[in-house]
């Protein structure tokens, strides 16, 4: 069969091969390859190269053995009626106020939901796809942020790794905690327990949140953390680490039976340069969920 594509502006100068990669996922890796080796795939009627750089409006045809699977409809995949609050769009990313309880990836995820709510207003292109651009568990609320074109994403994940984007959260914690604190540690993550630990050695990896308490009383605190790292269960398994587990998070030492309270309360870019559109947002703040206002109220009134 013959298998024709059309590059869109969002894969402009990207490689051949990795746009087959996403556009292909019923072809192996080493059958794409393969395809390229044989001369099997043209661009614009041309042999192509697998390093080659693709421009938007080229036509990429491909001869191969393998069916195209059309996408499967799952009938009780939610609405896009049950996306959570947008709190900006704009700028190649979309950002929500994610409940706690939904998760981000996987069947009936928050990634599904964004999917089918941007699809029909979407460019056309072969090898993007709008993605959460950092990591939110399931259990934690708070802000999450999406691509919805590459120069987006690629922007965002380099203002997060150049730290220049800062990411506060807010949790409630056992014990009364006084005065601000530096949190560094080194972490380890059990993939089997699927639980992370503060220790030395290993795999572990550097760990830094800056974190200020906000309202105490002999049990609980109410913290922001400012996390300079991005770790899985990091601000869960610093708190415990340093005596301070959130409060119901039993599987870090925590106690009472409701589930622990955290979330990212705010994204803020912490300086301007030339190369950040106007329309990029310097501050982004996810209001509150009702159940975690209400709990700081009884615990801090």
């Amino acid at each position: 069969m013959i298998i024709e594509l059309k590059a869109g502006q969002d894969d402009n100068g990207r490689r051949l091969d990795r746009i087959l990669r996403k556009a292909l996922p019923d072809h192996s890796l080493s059958l794409i390859h393969r395809l390229l080796r044989q001369g099997k795939v043209l661009v614009n009627g041309n042999k192509a190269r697998q390093e080659q750089r693709i421009e938007s409006g080229e036509i990429i045809r491909i001869q191969s053995t393998v069916n195209m699977k059309p996408k499967a409809v799952n009938k009780n995949q939610p609405s896009c009626d049950a996306l959570p609050p947008i709190l900006f769009q704009g700028a190649g990313i979309i950002v929500f106020n994610k409940p706690a309880g939904m998760t981000t990836h996987g069947h009936h995820s928050l990634s599904n939901l964004v999917g089918n709510h941007l699809s029909p207003t979407l460019p056309h292109s072969l090898s993007f796809k709008p993605g959460p651009l950092h990591r939110l568990d399931k259990p934690t609320s708070g802000i999450i942020a999406f691509s919805t074109t590459l120069n987006g994403a690629q922007l965002f994940s380099r203002l997060l790794r150049e730290r220049r984007l800062a990411k506060t959260y807010l949790a409630i914690v056992e014990g009364r905690m006084s005065g601000s604190q530096t949190w560094e540690d080194q972490l380890v993550r059990d993939t089997t327990a699927k639980k992370t630990y503060a220790a030395v050695g290993g795999d572990s990896q550097n760990a830094l949140a800056q974190v200020t308490p906000v309202s105490s009383n002999e049990k609980y605190t109410l913290i922001e953390v400012e996390i300079i790292t991005g770790r899985t269960h990091q601000i869960r398994a610093q708190a415990a680490a340093h005596g301070h587990p959130l409060a119901g998070d039993k599987k870090y030492g925590g106690h009472g039976a409701q589930g622990f309270f955290l979330h990212a309360w705010k994204i803020e870019l912490d300086r301007d340069d030339a190369e950040i559109p106007d329309d990029f947002p310097r501050l982004i703040i996810a209001p509150l969920p009702e159940l975690f206002q209400s709990q700081i109220n009884d615990f801090f009134d």
